[in-house]
């Protein structure tokens, strides 16, 4: 029907059409797939959820003397610092680490990043490996997004197509990553916001792959790579959507151009720190089967339950759930009703959808061809060699 160079056309003209991924599933039930076709030309989705395998780039720019980090902490959290000088990677789900006689805080990698965004100001500590070009053994400071060089997010693993239900069929309460898991199927927990997530709406991924511009913490982002755990052969319905976690993607992008109400740093009691993020992907309508796929809706689409209390890494499940039933509130699992909530935040993923809209309407937002496609092939290889438990 149309070219992303002519839907590109039409964007810088401020004369494109955007609707949600919401707007497009009410406006198919009104006037079909056909009709929406032809007066549409992009679909923006978006989902605000915790993606603790996250991190941020930092360059920190050359002291005088020269040092060349091998051990550094921004805020009391370790930072990786393995490569260049003066580079360090902090990961969103690293913990503070705190010395004998310290009160354990209930911050991370993630908050830190969240300051960063902020403009807040960050301790560093590091300690070098003394050497003829880096003669400087230790350095401490404070930094500013302002007062350092390179600050980017560059996160191995987001945006999961599909995700699980956690329930626990013990006898105590477990704390997981998807929070407090109440004993005797007390409570359930998912964290796919469903209907109005990128993916689900292009399940088999043809219009997002290397290279997609994307909204990412509300700033410009990009796909950089398949994501770890990318695993696109999960079992799927006939509506092409998977059954369980299936493709992940690597993202990328300007942390000094983000803003901090999209990256939010998190912690889960008894498990860790995390980050909250917003992340929004346009889907180009280059032909009626782009809003076939994105007219899906959440009783379309299921998610396995799945008990915590058996501590191995293929646990048994209660079978599959409806998103449409998660949403309600209230799931049965063998007879008994068990209340449901979500990680992901409803409100915030509609937003970030809204507000991706609203940058594609303005002309300030055009689309990106993909210069790969995301590999659809991908098995998952788990380790299997015995250890010690």
């Amino acid at each position: 029907m149309r070219s992303l160079a002519e839907i590109n056309d039409k964007i810088t003209r401020k004369r494109a059409v955007v609707l949600t991924v919401e707007e497009l599933k009410a406006r198919v039930a009104e006037v079909g797939v056909t009709q929406v076709a032809k007066e549409t030309d992009v679909i923006t989705t978006g989902t605000f959820e915790p993606m603790e395998s996250s991190g941020a780039i930092i360059n920190l720019g050359h002291t005088d003397p020269p040092i060349k980090i091998r051990r550094a902490w921004l805020d009391s959290v370790p930072v990786y610092s393995g490569f260049g000088a003066v580079d360090l990677y902090i990961g969103a789900s690293c913990a503070v680490e705190v010395t004998d006689g310290e009160e354990v805080r209930e911050r991370g990698g993630g908050h830190v990043i969240e300051d960063l965004i902020a403009g807040k100001p960050v301790h560093v500590r590091a300690q070098g490996q003394v050497t003829d070009c880096y003669p400087r053994a230790t350095f401490e400071t404070t930094i500013t997004r302002e007062t350092i060089n390179q600050f980017y997010l560059f996160n191995p693993r987001n945006l999961y197509q599909n995700f699980i239900v956690g329930v626990n069929g013990g006898d105590r309460p477990l704390f997981t990553y998807l929070g407090p898991l109440q004993p005797r199927l007390g409570n359930a927990v998912y964290s796919n916001p469903g209907a109005i997530s990128p993916l689900l709406n292009d399940p088999e991924l043809q219009l997002i792959g290397i290279g997609t511009r994307i909204f990412l913490g509300g700033g410009v982002g990009y796909v950089s790579w398949e994501g770890t755990q990318h695993f696109p052969l999960q079992k799927r319905l006939p509506n092409h959507t998977p059954i369980g976690p299936a493709a992940t993607l690597a993202l990328i992008g300007d942390a000094k151009q983000m803003d901090a109400r999209w990256v939010r740093g998190c912690y889960f009691k008894s498990y860790g720190p995390s980050l909250m993020l917003g992340v929004g992907v346009p889907l180009p309508v280059l032909n009626e089967q782009v809003v076939e796929r994105a007219c899906v809706t959440d009783k379309d689409l299921v998610a396995p339950i799945v008990d915590f209390s058996i501590p191995r890494r293929v646990r048994p499940t209660f079978g599959l759930v409806s998103y449409a039933q998660l949403k309600s509130g209230r799931i049965t699992i063998e007879g008994k009703t068990v209340r449901v909530a979500p990680l992901a935040s409803m409100y915030l993923s509609r937003l970030v959808a809204q507000e991706l809209k609203q940058w594609i309407e303005a002309g300030t937002f055009t689309l990106t061809e993909a210069v790969s496609p995301i590999p659809m092939e991908r098995s998952f290889l788990p380790q299997d060699r015995w250890t010690e438990f």
